[in-house]
This record gives structure tokens, sequence and C-alpha cells, in this order.
């Protein structure tokens, strides 16, 4: 620990208690890694702070030692966004404590919740109230508020509600010179310049670490239904939504799943089993839901339009859950995709996006491209396909070495498959943000007027680099060698 970190250290301990600061190497340890353990880095302590005002006085202790600064949430992000480097030179400050629902609103349909608040009980304190959140993603009983905001999450939900962006009404954020931005009310109407809220989504803990939020909020559910279905390719699943899409707005999810990755997830995660009686080349799941007992109940609804949709030959085969329990298997099934294929070996992941119309091309003729390139990789798209949001995944082949893989061979896998994105019209991040991991990429494939501009936003409101160093804006090396 250098004597500046010390400083602060011994300074947020004397004066904000014990909990305020951990330096206990095991305790650091979960925290000094990112959930797939494609990143590790070194930090000699972590902040822990119990308020808005808590972490002014961090930030601004930090700035007078010249110390950066790494913040953290639920460290459920999967491109190493906050994970500190390995240099040591940074502090973790970790918002996990502010953990309060300042309040419910349920008549202006507005929550205010500190960064720390896990998905989950937000989900859970909403629900009491009659309302609920309509964002969720597999990482809801670890990921926090404040780490969707600045990931800008998206989930199962995007097709009707859109990303964490369009449900963020207002910012409570210690900006990096140590002072509070107020951007908590919920205005209609505001028309003075630069929207300082909507810079803060989705920008990584590089311009400020927020600290509260309020967020939008729509009805309960009063009731549900969820159908897998089997289809012959991604093109049928896609005309499948666009079918439904056109006779109700009931449909809130809708998410494809290849068969060679539902196998994936039944051979590692037990208590599995597949919903269909024959295997389909790909399926999809669709949750469709009724905010009102006025509305069509959402199995009556399901079971008369897929009922069509077999009549039409656009589906293979569909079964609809007969109750909530098997709801939620069909949900576990997509869920644990990450989790399966972590056991499963090596691979590497891309979060990428291409016009909706576009993604079924992409889905089966890139996945063909990059096995055609590198023999005995299999490569694997799943997610969000009305978005035109899939994970793109690529695994190793049978008994590769994971570590010489991961060195030699994903990088070349990820500049095809990121190549083959920017060729499409597409974006490398959909919704799963920049951070370690696609640093160099983001700068050898964006237009150099997109990374000026990404280098003087953050020169300008953080000009001593002090927060969340290395993350997010490519460096100037990178920019220069793009």
């Amino acid at each position: 620990m250098t004597p500046q970190q010390r400083n602060i250290v011994e300074t947020v301990q004397a004066r904000f208690g014990p909990k305020a600061a951990v330096t206990d190497p095991h305790e650091l340890a979960p925290w000094l890694t990112d959930w797939r353990g494609r990143f590790k880095g070194s930090a000699p302590a972590m902040l822990a702070p119990a308020s808005v005002d808590e972490v002014a006085a961090i930030v601004t202790l930090a700035g007078e030692q010249g110390v950066p600064l790494v913040p953290q949430g639920g460290n459920t992000g999967l491109v190493g966004g906050a994970t500190p480097l390995m240099d040591g030179a940074s502090l973790l400050v970790s918002l996990r404590r502010m953990n309060r629902i300042r309040s419910i609103d349920p008549a202006s349909n507005l929550a205010v919740a500190e960064a720390g608040v896990i998905l989950a009980d937000l989900h859970e304190a909403v629900l009491a109230q009659g309302r609920r959140f309509p964002l969720t993603l597999g990482a809801r009983g670890s990921a926090t508020i404040g780490g969707l905001i600045s990931t800008n999450a998206g989930g199962t939900q995007v097709l009707r509600f859109g990303t964490m962006r369009a449900l963020v009404a207002g910012i409570e954020a210690v900006l990096p010179d140590g002072s509070i931005h107020h951007g908590l009310p919920s205005l209609k109407k505001d028309n003075r310049g630069y929207d300082l809220n909507q810079l803060l989504v989705g920008a990584e803990g590089t311009l400020g670490i927020v600290t509260a939020a309020s967020l939008r909020l729509v009805p309960a559910i009063a009731s549900r239904a969820v159908a897998w279905i089997g289809v012959a390719n991604p093109q049928a699943g896609l005309d499948l939504l666009r079918a439904m899409e056109a006779r109700t707005r009931a449909i809130e999810s809708f998410e494809i799943v290849p068969e060679d990755t539902l196998a994936m997830v039944l051979e590692h995660i037990p208590g599995t089993r597949a919903p269909l009686a024959e295997r389909a080349p790909w399926n999809v799941l669709i949750e469709a839901v009724a905010t009102s007992d006025d509305d069509e109940p959402p199995a009556d609804l399901l079971q008369r339009l897929l009922a069509e949709a077999i009549e039409s030959g656009r589906i293979i085969d569909a079964v609809i859950a007969a109750n909530e329990a098997q709801a939620e298997a069909f949900w576990h099934l997509r869920d644990s995709i990450a989790e399966a294929e972590r056991a499963s070996g090596p691979a590497t992941q891309y979060d990428i996006s291409v016009p909706v119309a576009d993604m079924p091309r992409f889905m089966v003729e890139g996945g063909r491209e990059v096995e055609r390139h590198y023999p005995g990789v299999h490569a694997i798209a799943f997610g969000h396909l009305g978005d035109g949001n899939v994970h793109f995944h690529a695994r190793a082949p049978e008994g590769a070495d994971g570590a010489r893989w991961y060195a030699e061979d994903a990088p070349r896998i990820t500049r095809l498959v990121h190549d083959l994105v920017v060729a499409a019209g597409g974006s490398i991040s959909a919704e799963h943000g920049i951070g370690q991991l696609k640093r160099a990429e983001l700068a050898r494939l964006s237009a150099p007027s997109r990374i000026a501009a990404l280098r003087a936003i953050k020169a300008a409101m953080d000009p001593h680099g002090i927060l969340n160093p290395g993350k997010l804006v490519p460096l100037a090396q990178e920019a220069a060698g793009s």
C-alpha cells in the first residue's frame, strides 16, 4: 500500500468507522477478479461507503492524493469493467452498503433506489406496491442498480421496455471532483442542454460514481404464460415474432436458443429437462403477460397464436407451461446457458448486435464463417432475437488447453467476429459494455471522431483520470494504432 493509499484508508476508517474500509486479503480476494475469471487485478483495500456524502468524501480524498478509484457493484459484469488493473495503483469502491430503497411511488410509477440495491430485492419491493421494474436478467440475485446503470444493462424485457437507459428517470452521482450531481427529480421536460443523467448511463464508472437513481415502474403482472417452441431456423423464429406482434402487444420476452446450446445446459445443469418430446434445430422461449383482469388470459392468447403458427407450418412444435413451476423451469434453461458453458470448457463470448432483420442470417452464416476459419471451434448464438442482439460464442475445440487457446486463438477469432459484425452494420457491444475486454477493439473498429469524442469527454470531466482507469475509453496508443 502506498503512503497515499494508506492515508485515504486510515482517514476513511477514522471518519466513517471500520466497516468503511476492508484491507484483509481474504475478504478482498473475491472482488479482485471478474465473474468469469478472465480478469484478475490488484488493490490493497476496498472502501465501502454507506452514503452519498461518504462517497463524495472518498472521491475528494482520492483526488487530493492522486489515487485512482474503481467503483464496483455486484461484480457480475462480463467485460472486466469492475476489476482493478494489476498495477495495484487503485482502490476499490464498493457501493454494496448503499442498499436502501428510498421511496416507491405507485401513483407516479417511480422508485428511488440506491446503487447497492440488488435487482431481485427491488423486484420484490415494488411488487408489494402493485408495480414492477421491467428489467430482469440471469444475475438478478447479485447485480446491483448502480452496476446496471453504469453498463446500460439490457436483459430479457428490452423487446417491450428498452434498456436501462430507457428506465432511468434521474440519477444521483458523485463526480470526479467530489461534487454531488443531484439529478434524481423526474422531469418530463428539461431542456437545459447536455443531459448529465444520460451521460452517466453506460459510462462504466469512468465519469462519475452512481449512488442512487429514480427508476420507472410499470403495472404488476396479473398473469403470464410462458411457452417453449421448436422452429427450423432463426428466420422462422423472427417470422413468428413478427406475426405475434401484429396481433398483440402482450409479448414481453422472445429468446432464441439453438439445439446444441440446449443440449449443453441439459448435460451440465442438474435437474433440467428438455421441454419438447422431440428436439428441434432451434428453440424459442416466449413470455406473454396481462396487467389487468380485463386482458385476454396470456395462456389463451399463446394457445391461439401458436395453434395458428403450427397450422401454417411456421413452427415445428410448442408447449405452454402448465404452471409457474414449469414456467420457471423453462426460464432456468435460458438463464443457465452461461453457467453450463463455463462448465463445458474454454469459450470466448461476444455480445453483439446487428439490424434485427439481418440477425437470422448473421447467426447462421457468421457461425459457419468462424468454424470454417478455425476447424474444431464450435460457434453458437442465442439470446434476444427481437432486439437484434444475440450472444455469439466460440467454444474451443474439445481437449484444447484453455490458457493457450485464450492467448493465441481467441484474439484472432475475436477479430474475425467483430469484423463480421461491423461489416453487417452492427455493434461489438450490445449490452455488456466495453470494460477492459473490448477497449482495443473499440479503438480499432470505431471512427476516429467517436474515439476523439470519448477521450475529450473523459478528459473534461475527469482531468486527473482517477475514476476507473483503463476501462471503456481507448488509451492514446490504442487510438493511434487503430
